[in-house]
C-alpha cells in the first residue's frame, strides 16, 4: 500500500464527473487524505454528498466555505499534489488565462505544488486550436496533462476526448508525488546571479545574469521537500519563500560563502555567473574621463567551483557551463577537471540564456551521459533538470 499522502482532487462539469467518484474511492483505499472541490457544474452530475460520503471529509464548492480559514490558500498549503478529473475545455481555458473566480480555479492559480488535469470533453473541443493552445501553455507553466484517451464518448461518438484511464491518472499523480517529496530531508545549496567586480565605485565587470535559473532551482528544491540554501548575487529577482538566502556580490565572497553553506551540503547546483577576472586595482573615488586611452590590469578571480570540486566528498554536484562555440566539448572538459557529478550547457552567443525568458539545456555526467532538456521557460526546465539530477543521484 502507498504511504498516506494529501491530495486535493478538483472536479469539474464533464459527464466524467462520475469517473472522479470512483477514483476517489481508490484513492481512499490506498490511506491517501482526499480533499475534494466541486465546481457548480460538476455539482450538476454528481451530488457533493458522494464524494463526502467517499473521504469522510466535508466537500468544498465555494469561496465562501468557511471563508475564514481562506479555503483557496489552506486546501492547496496542506496538499501536496492537486489533481482536476476532469479538466473541462471551460476549466482549462480559464486557468489558461489566469482567472480565478470560483474556488477550484483560485486554489490551482495559488498553488506551489504539482497540479495535473486529467482533460475530458468531446473531441473537436479537444482537438479546437484555443483548447490545444491553452494546454501547451499550461504545460509550459509546469502543468502536467494527462492526455485523453480515443474512446466511446457522451455524444455517442468515438473520438478522441474520454477521460485517461484511472492507472494511467494514478501513474502520473505517484510520479508528482514521487517528485515532491524526493529531496525530503536532504540539505541542497544554490549559487545563482552574477558578480560585480567593482572597478571604482560607480563602475564594475558584470554580466547579464539575472539568476532566473538558479532562483527557479532554489524554488523547486524547496517544494521537493529540501532545505535550500540560496548564494545569490546582485539581481532584481525576488528569491522564493522557504529558502535561506545568502546575498553575495563579489566572486571572492562567492567562493567565502560556498566554503561555508555548500561544502557537506547533499547537493549543490553551481548556476552563477561567476567573474573569472577582477581589477586589480579599486579606486576609491570615481574615474574621471580624460580622452585618454585607459588600461586596466585584471587579477584572476578564485574559481568557486574547482574549490567545491576539490572538497566535494560525498556531496552531489552540478556545474553550469555557458558556452558560446564547442559547447559539449567545453563542458566536459569542465566537467572532468573540476570533478563534477554532472554538467548542464547551454549556448549563450548573444545573450541567448540569460534573463528571465526560455533557455534549452543539455545534461552530460561521466564519460558519455547525455540527456537534452529541450527548449523551455526556466521554472520547467528546473523541474526537468532536477528530475534528472535525482535519477542520477539515485544511481549513484
Amino acid at each position: 500500500m502507498v504511504a498516506k499522502r494529501r491530495i486535493l482532487l478538483g472536479v469539474s462539469g464533464g459527464i466524467a464527473a462520475y469517473k472522479a467518484a470512483a477514483l476517489t474511492s481508490t484513492l481512499v483505499q490506498r490511506g491517501d487524505d482526499v480533499d475534494v472541490v466541486m465546481t457548480a457544474e460538476a455539482q450538476r452530475f454528481v451530488s457533493s454528498l458522494t464524494f463526502a460520503s467517499l473521504t469522510a471529509r466535508p466537500v468544498y464548492t465555494s469561496l465562501w466555505d468557511l471563508p475564514e480559514r481562506i479555503p483557496h490558500i489552506r486546501l492547496v498549503r496542506e496538499a501536496q499534489v492537486a489533481l482536476v478529473v476532469p479538466a473541462t475545455a471551460n476549466l482549462i481555458a480559464k486557468l489558461a488565462a489566469g482567472i480565478a473566480d470560483d474556488l477550484l480555479t483560485a486554489a490551482l492559480l495559488a498553488a506551489r505544488i504539482p497540479r495535473i488535469l486529467a482533460p475530458a470533453m468531446n473531441e473537436a473541443m479537444y482537438e479546437d486550436p484555443a483548447t490545444q493552445a491553452n494546454i501547451s501553455a499550461l504545460r509550459a507553466r509546469g502543468y502536467e496533462i494527462v492526455d485523453p484517451e480515443r474512446g466511446f464518448l457522451a455524444e455517442r461518438e468515438r473520438g478522441v476526448g474520454r477521460l485517461a484511464s484511472e492507472e494511467r491518472i494514478l501513474q502520473a499523480l505517484d510520479r508528482a508525488l514521487a517528485r515532491r517529496l524526493a529531496l525530503k530531508g536532504k540539505r541542497v545549496a544554490i549559487t545563482a546571479g552574477p558578480t560585480r567586480e567593482a572597478f571604482d565605485p560607480v563602475r564594475f565587470l558584470s554580466n547579464a545574469s539575472t539568476g532566473a535559473t538558479g532562483i527557479e532551482l532554489a524554488r523547486e528544491a524547496a517544494l521537493r521537500g529540501a532545505s535550500v540554501t540560496l548564494l545569490l548575487g546582485p539581481t532584481q529577482l525576488e528569491p522564493p519563500a522557504g529558502v535561506t538566502v545568502v546575498r553575495i556580490v563579489t566572486a571572492r565572497e562567492l567562493y567565502e560563502a560556498a566554503l561555508v553553506h555548500a561544502v557537506g551540503a547533499d547537493l549543490v547546483i553551481a548556476t552563477a555567473a561567476v567573474a573569472d577576472w577582477r581589477p586589480a586595482e579599486h579606486r576609491d573615488s570615481k574615474l574621471s574621463k580624460s580622452g585618454e586611452d585607459l588600461t586596466v590590469r585584471l587579477a584572476p578571480n578564485p574559481d568557486v567551483l574547482a574549490a567545491l570540486g576539490e572538497r566535494k566528498g560525498s556531496t552531489f554536484l552540478v556545474g553550469f557551463a555557458a558556452e558560446t562555440d564547442d559547447h559539449e566539448a567545453h563542458a566536459r572538459k569542465k566537467l572532468r577537471y573540476k570533478h563534477l557529478d554532472a554538467i548542464a550547457v547551454n549556448d549563450v552567443g548573444g545573450e541567448r540564456g540569460f534573463g528571465t525568458g526560455d533557455n534549452e539545456l543539455v545534461l552530460l555526467w561521466g564519460n558519455d551521459g547525455r540527456r537534452e532538456l529541450g527548449r523551455s521557460d526556466k521554472k520547467m526546465l528546473a523541474a526537468r533538470l532536477l528530475d534528472a539530477v535525482e535519477e542520477l543521484m539515485r544511481c549513484s
